[in-house]
């Protein structure tokens, strides 16, 4: 079965396993597990931020960064289509006890303007804007790059007014080797940063929050209320660092297999592609075709391909490391023939 469902489904790498087996551990509640600050201390010097957190996932990740620059009754704004809004539960509503305002974007920008005319003005009939979130790469815009000068623009309007800025950067990575541009162009411009290291990086288990002392500070406490305080936990930390190490340069051959994956796409009768395809991830419509996604992805599944509707008649292909060319031309064949 070749599994484009998303790049989530990748397994550990050899040396991941071999840097599990290996780690040196400690309790990390009480500060004590060396690889756990190893990857921590890598990951923010990486990002450009002062300290950094190892949390279990990334929506624990985006929560965290909620629940730390916000009060309970603040607005938060962000991307109408946005993870946070879209695939976290409503954790925002039932953690934070923060209301959405939501910005409908352009390939996942939101419009600086738009941003700041959001913005809450001093009146008791008004929630306070808390915090402003990004998404980069956006993945309902179909793995969309957010251009720093996008961020830049947005943050420097939250500067204007006091509201801190989050990024959620689960497939940042994915953003830095699509553009050939520095991690640091992109999150100089946001006080704390999200980024996942069981997507393209193929960890097994792991994301980092990042921002400065204070923020990291205040966050681990609420790691340590919604659960997360881990003990031993370099065991998980290690294949985290060998994927932060070793496996961002390698994003580029992910985005060549979802534009060839793309050309195919293209060529089927009633298929339409309807994203730029900037990194992993591929949209198709496939209305044309007469078929509604669950049946169209049904249909792939009992030929041998995996991927997830995406909306009523849209079907998602993301493409990562355990996805070869091979296969890519392999998942081409079968929809050549069959679509």
């Amino acid at each position: 079965m070749i599994d484009l469902r998303s790049d989530t489904v990748t397994k550990p790498t050899e040396e991941m396993r071999r840097a599990a087996y290996e780690a040196e551990v400690g309790d990390d509640v009480y500060g004590e597990d060396p690889t756990i600050q190893k990857l921590e201390k890598e990951a923010a010097r990486i990002l450009g931020k002062e300290e950094a957190l190892f949390v279990t996932s990334g929506t624990q990740g985006n929560q965290i960064a909620v629940l730390t620059h916000t009060q309970p009754g603040n607005e938060i704004l962000l991307e109408t289509n946005s993870h946070i809004f879209y695939y976290e539960s409503g954790a925002v509503a039932a953690f934070a006890g923060v209301q959405t305002r939501t910005i409908t974007g352009t390939n996942g920008e939101m419009d600086p303007y738009e941003i700041e005319a959001a913005i809450r003005t001093e009146d008791q009939h008004f929630p306070e804007t808390g915090l402003i979130c990004l998404e980069n790469t956006h993945n309902r815009a179909g793995g969309a790059v957010v251009s720093p000068e996008n961020m830049q623009a947005i943050h420097a309007i939250a500067k204007k007014h006091s509201i801190p800025v989050h990024v959620d950067g689960a497939r940042l990575f994915n953003a830095v080797a699509a553009t050939g541009r520095g991690v640091r162009e992109f999150t100089d411009h946001c006080d704390t940063v999200q980024i996942c290291l069981s997507k393209g990086l193929g960890a097994p288990i792991g994301s980092i929050i990042a921002g400065d002392h204070h923020f990291i500070g205040k966050a681990r406490k609420w790691r340590k209320r919604l659960g997360g305080g881990l003990r031993q936990a370099g065991v998980i930390a290690a294949p985290g660092l060998v994927a932060l190490t070793k496996m961002r340069e390698r994003l580029w051959e992910d985005h060549e297999k979802a534009r060839r994956l793309k050309e195919t796409l293209q060529l089927c009768k009633g298929v339409e592609v309807i994203n730029e395809v900037d990194t992993n991830i591929i949209v198709a419509d496939i209305s044309g075709t007469g078929m509604k996604a669950e049946q169209f992805v049904d249909d792939l599944e009992k030929k041998g391909v995996l991927a997830v509707t995406f909306g009523p008649t849209l079907v998602r292909f993301t493409t990562h490391f355990d996805v070869t060319m091979d296969n890519i031309e392999e998942v081409s064949r079968i929809l050549k023939e069959n679509f």
